[in-house]
């Protein structure tokens, strides 16, 4: 993940101007997020660490190794949030999904602003959940 592809979604939700239009704009991300099957939807895709009901999964791409992730999520604001890291994990090695700087992505959005520590702490659980799924299918 280059810190460019950062930058244009920082850009992106800046150009959005209040945090109002900012969480709308989540909301329509994760209602355009292809559904997840729901044999998918097992205790193993799950993060548990997060106060909503989430699951996220890691899948072989191609044999260059790189990865599709699939998300879902029982919130609006945490299924947008599901989306936007489905977005930017898919089509990267587990390497470079490992080397993305999430802080600067999360700071730039200024999610910690907004959302309740309980949240702040559900989204970390998330993007670590799909760190270690990305290192398990890549084996």
């Amino acid at each position: 993940m280059t810190s460019a592809e950062i930058e244009d979604i920082v850009d992106t939700f800046e150009l959005l101007g209040d945090w109002d239009q900012r969480y709308e704009y989540l909301v329509e991300l994760g209602e355009r997020m292809p559904p997840m099957d729901g044999a998918d939807k097992t205790d193993a895709n799950r993060v548990m660490e997060c106060m909503s009901t989430v699951h996220v999964v890691a899948r072989p791409q191609d044999d260059d190794g790189r990865l599709h992730f699939q998300g879902d999520c029982d919130t609006a604001i945490i299924k947008g949030v599901v989306a936007l890291l489905v977005g930017l994990f898919s089509g990267k090695t587990p390497t470079e999904i490992d080397d993305t700087d999430v802080d600067a992505l999360f700071e730039g959005l200024k999610l910690e602003e907004h959302l309740s520590p309980n949240r702040h702490v559900g989204v970390y659980a998330i993007v670590n959940k799909m760190k270690r799924q990305a290192q398990i299918a890549s084996r």
